[in-house]
């Protein structure tokens, strides 16, 4: 099979087509033939030597696929509701960027009536996260608000939606007003424009002073201190990524005073048991909602897997609003 290489850890141009032995599905596991493959920051990480690989996983990137099922263990697809020639999108540990993917019975989900394999394909990574993390860690409520940071991400872009969906009010941040104008349109109350205005004292006056119950962080660093000011008491703030840098600085004091939970999850190296109960609940919850179009994925610009290069150029660009998608 073809699929996109790290030759090297660098920039976007170590990313190459290859060719390597077809995989095989073991037990509990299907074979996908990929027609598309979702691009995320944890690849970026990969592809520059800062995000090591899981024991067991392939060295080749790419978290999530969608495509048809052409084999697989007979008895768990069965028991999951499968055949051989279903459409399905996947959460994988690695190995997404190839023209064959192999994934656990319990990380795939049917492609969502109405939706094509490139819609599908940028749903599994930004979904079982954001559900894992808001919903599950952070346990946001219909009727708390919910603060995000980098409302345009894939992440915060299915979380906009899917908060909205479930009963929550939104604010989201971003880079730009254009950006910001993006998180109305996709249904956030309120978008903060992080470079012309302190999100923290504009959180805290959008919601009377009260603060927001919950805050999904992907920036860390310097932005920990602001988010306990705008916390609301009992807030939670749960933090999936660090791209402001490990070390935070923030007035304890308040964590008490306000009874505050500080939390924070990385999704690739949980084990089976806890991604197949993330494929149930969205299956049950979720997954109605994106059939309903209450929820649609975002997708900014597709390349052919040749131009993987050109696709992590773009997302570490920051230009994009949504999702990446490669296709095979």
């Amino acid at each position: 099979m073809k699929a996109v290489e790290i030759t090297v850890y660098g920039a976007p141009e170590v990313l190459r087509i290859g060719t390597r032995p077809d995989p095989v599905a073991g037990a509990g596991e299907v074979l996908i033939r990929v027609k598309a493959s979702g691009i995320n920051r944890p690849d970026v990480l990969q592809r520059t030597g800062n995000y090591p690989v899981p024991p067991g996983a392939s060295d080749i990137p790419g978290l999530e696929v969608a495509g048809e099922i052409v084999a697989g263990d007979a008895t768990a697809m069965s028991a999951a509701g499968f055949k051989l020639g279903d459409r399905v999108c996947a959460l994988v540990a690695g190995g997404g960027y190839a023209e064959l993917c192999v994934a656990p019975v319990g990380q795939c989900l049917p492609v969502p009536a109405g939706l094509s394999d490139i819609e599908a394909a940028t749903l599994p990574e930004t979904f079982f996260t954001v559900w894992s993390n808001v919903f599950d860690r952070a346990r946001l409520q219909a009727g708390e608000t919910l603060l995000i940071q980098g409302g345009t991400s894939g992440i915060g872009v299915t979380a906009i939606q899917m908060a909205k969906a479930l009963g929550a009010k939104v604010i989201a941040t971003a880079g730009s007003d254009e950006k910001c104008a993006a998180c109305i349109a996709l249904g956030a109350d309120h978008a903060i424009n992080y470079k012309t205005a302190d999100f923290s004292q504009e959180a805290k006056r959008l919601t009377d002073g009260k603060g927001v119950n919950v805050i999904l962080d992907m920036v860390a660093g310097s932005y920990v201190a602001r988010e306990v000011e705008c916390l609301a008491e009992d807030g939670r703030l749960v933090i999936i990524a660090v791209q402001g840098g490990v070390k935070a600085e923030f007035n304890a004091g308040m964590v008490l005073r306000k009874r505050l939970t500080i939390t924070g999850s990385t999704l690739r190296p949980r084990a089976l048991d806890f991604k197949t109960a993330i494929a149930v609940a969205l299956r049950a919850k979720v997954w109605p909602l994106i059939e309903n179009a209450a929820i649609k994925p975002v997708i900014y610009k597709v390349f052919a897997a040749e131009d993987a290069a050109k696709a992590h150029t773009l997302m570490e660009s920051n230009q994009h609003v949504g999702k990446i998608v490669l296709t095979w």
